[in-house]
C-alpha cells in the first residue's frame, strides 16, 4: 500500500511539474515550492508531514494587513459575552457595550421605514398585487417600488446586475448627487459597490503597482486605508492632523510629507481626505478644501475623498460640502482633477451597515482607465441589488408632498439630534476625567480622546509588550464592559495615546455607560499614579 501512494504522489506531482515546464516557467532551486526533489519518495511522504498551507507561507502583505475595530479587543469582547451568556455574574457587568465600531443598528438604531418598505416591496414583489397592501404600506413606498423593480430586467431582485450596477440606480443616484451639489452627474460616472470598502480596494489595486507607489493617508486615520495600502503591497505615506487645532489639515504638512516620501523614491499616487472624520470628527472648512484640491492638482495626484459621514454634521457653524461641489465652484471641469468620492448606507442617519450599499463616482479620469475600473468590478459579477436599492433611496429620499415626507423628515432628525446629543454627553465626560482631553465631534459617529498617562501605567503596559492605550483598552473593558479601540489602531503622533469610542449607543445606556467610565478611570488613575 505504501508503495502504491509513493507511486500515485510521483504521477500527480511529475503531472504538475510536466505543466508548469510546459509554460516556460519551469523552477530554479532558488524559486521551488519544494525543499527536495518533488520526484523521490522525501516529496510522497512530506504530504503527510507538512501543512499545505501555514502562517509563514501565507502571502506577507496579508500578515502585515491590520484592522484595529475589529482586532484583539474585539476578539476579548466577544469572549467575554460568551461567559456572560453561559455563567451569568461571571463579570462585574451584565452585557458587552461595543463602542467600537460604527454599527448603529446593532445598539439599537432603528431603519428609516420608508426605506424599509421599498426594500421589502422590492425583495418580494408580489406583494404589490395584494389588495392589504396598501393597507400596509405607504402610497409613495409603493410607487418607488413600482419605479425601481420597473428598472430591473424581469423585476429579478435576485439576479445579477451590470457590473457597474444597474443603470436606472445610477441614473437616480446621479440626480441625487446634482441636487446636493448643484452641479451636474453622470451615471457612467458612478459604480455600485457593496458598502464603500470594496470601492476603496478597487481604487487601491488600481494604483498601486508596487512597494515603491505611496498613497498620502491622514494619521489618525480609519484603518481600512492602511489596511487596503498593505494588501495591495503599497506605502502608506502619512501626514498627521493637528489634535490642538481642532484636527486641522494643514496643507503645509501635505507639502513637507509628499517631499520627503519623494526624496525616498516613493511615487505618490493619491492623497484620502476623510470628511467629516473618522476617528477625529472634523468637518473641513470650504477654504481648507480650495487648498486640498489646488494641491492635488498641482502635484499630480488624485483625490480619495472619503464622504461617507456627510449627513452627520453636529457643529451649527459647520457645513459638509462635497470635493466634486468644491472643484466645480472654482472653475474647475472634470478633465481638471482626478477625484473618486466614496458614498455609504452604512452610515449618516440610516445605518444600513449589513446591507451593504454604496458606490463611488469616478471624474477626472480617461474612459480606458475607466475601463480597467469596469473590468475590475466585473471579476465581482456585481454588487447585491438590495445594496444598490438602497444607495439610490439614500441619495433620493421622500420630497416634499409625498405621504412619508414628514414621517421620514421626523425620523432622520431624531436620529441626527440625539447623535448630536450623544456625541456632546461623551465629549463632556471625557474632557471631565483626570488627564483626558477630548476635542469637539463636528461630525461623523466618533470621540478620540488623547489619554495623558501616568508613567506607571506605561511602564505597566510595556511589561506586558502591549501599547499603553491598548493596555488602558483592556482593563476598561475587563472593568466594564466597554468596548472601545486603542488609538494605535489608527495612527497618533508619537509618544500620544488615544482611544476611539462611537457615539452610537442608545440615549438612555449613555448615563451608565458614563457612570461605569467614571469609576473605572477614577480607579485606573490612583492605581498607577505617579
Amino acid at each position: 500500500m505504501r508503495r502504491l501512494a509513493i507511486d500515485r504522489a510521483k504521477r500527480l506531482l511529475f503531472g504538475s511539474f510536466l505543466s508548469s515546464s510546459q509554460s516556460s516557467l519551469a523552477p530554479g532551486p532558488s524559486s521551488s515550492c519544494f525543499p527536495f526533489s518533488p520526484f523521490s519518495s522525501e516529496a510522497a511522504m512530506s504530504l503527510s508531514k507538512f501543512p499545505p498551507i501555514t502562517v509563514e507561507t501565507i502571502n506577507p502583505k496579508v500578515k502585515k494587513c491590520e484592522y484595529a475595530v475589529r482586532g484583539e479587543i474585539v476578539s476579548h469582547a466577544q469572549r467575554l459575552q460568551q461567559e456572560l451568556q453561559t455563567k451569568p455574574g461571571s463579570h462585574p457587568f451584565e452585557e458587552i457595550l461595543y463602542c467600537n465600531i460604527g454599527n448603529p443598528q446593532a445598539l439599537g438604531q432603528q431603519p428609516i421605514t420608508f426605506f424599509r418598505e421599498v426594500l421589502a416591496l422590492c425583495n418580494y414583489p408580489a406583494l404589490l398585487d395584494r389588495d392589504e397592501t396598501h393597507a400596509l404600506f405607504s402610497s409613495d413606498a409603493i410607487a418607488k417600488a413600482w419605479e425601481i423593480l420597473d428598472l430591473i430586467p424581469d423585476r429579478a431582485t435576485g439576479a445579477y446586475s451590470h457590473s457597474q450596477g444597474i443603470k436606472g440606480l445610477r441614473e437616480a443616484i446621479a440626480v441625487g448627487i446634482a441636487e446636493r451639489d448643484g452641479f451636474p452627474a453622470k451615471a457612467d460616472d458612478i459604480f455600485l459597490t457593496d458598502g464603500a470598502s470594496p470601492a476603496v480596494h478597487m481604487m487601491m489595486q488600481l494604483l498601486i503597482r508596487s512597494e515603491e507607489d505611496g498613497i498620502l493617508c491622514p494619521i489618525p486615520q480609519y484603518p481600512l486605508y492602511s489596511a487596503s495600502i498593505a494588501l495591495h503591497g503599497g506605502c502608506l505615506v502619512p501626514y498627521y492632523l493637528d489634535e490642538a487645532k481642532g484636527w486641522g489639515l494643514e496643507i503645509f504638512e501635505l507639502k513637507k510629507q509628499l517631499q520627503a516620501a519623494r526624496t525616498q523614491n516613493i511615487c505618490v499616487r493619491a492623497l484620502v481626505v476623510i470628511n467629516p472624520g473618522n476617528p477625529t470628527g472634523q468637518v473641513l472648512s470650504e477654504e481648507n478644501q480650495k487648498e486640498i484640491v489646488e494641491f492635488c492638482r498641482n502635484e499630480g495626484l488624485v483625490l480619495l475623498a472619503d464622504e461617507v459621514y456627510q449627513e452627520n454634521i453636529y457643529a451649527d457653524n459647520k457645513k459638509f460640502n462635497s470635493f466634486k461641489k468644491i472643484s466645480r465652484s472654482m472653475g474647475y471641469s472634470g478633465d481638471d482633477l482626478s477625484l473618486v468620492s466614496f458614498q455609504s448606507v452604512s452610515k449618516g442617519y440610516y445605518g444600513e451597515c449589513g446591507k451593504r450599499g454604496g458606490y463611488m463616482e469616478v471624474t477626472g479620469l480617461s474612459p480606458d482607465v475607466k475601463e480597467q475600473i469596469y473590468k475590475v468590478a466585473s471579476v465581482n459579477l456585481c454588487s447585491n441589488i438590495s445594496g444598490q436599492i438602497l444607495a439610490s433611496l439614500v441619495m433620493n429620499p421622500p420630497k416634499v408632498g409625498d405621504e412619508s415626507y414628514e414621517s421620514y423628515i421626523a425620523e432622520r432628525d431624531e436620529i441626527l439630534s440625539s447623535l448630536a446629543r450623544r456625541a456632546k454627553a461623551l465629549e463632556d465626560a471625557f474632557n471631565s476625567l483626570e488627564g483626558v482631553t477630548c476635542n469637539k465631534a463636528e461630525g461623523a459617529m466618533y470621540l478620540f480622546p488623547r489619554l495623558h498617562l501616568p508613567q506607571k501605567a506605561i511602564k505597566a503596559a510595556e511589561a506586558v509588550k502591549t501599547a499603553p492605550d491598548a493596555y488602558y483598552a483592556h482593563r476598561l473593558l475587563d472593568a466594564t464592559g466597554i468596548v472601545v479601540v486603542p488609538g494605535s489602531g489608527f495612527g497618533q503622533v508619537p509618544g500620544t495615546w488615544h482611544i476611539r469610542s462611537t457615539i452610537l449607543p442608545q440615549e438612555d445606556k449613555i448615563p451608565a455607560i458614563l457612570s461605569r467610565l467614571k469609576a473605572f478611570h477614577e480607579a485606573f488613575m490612583d492605581e498607577f499614579r505617579d
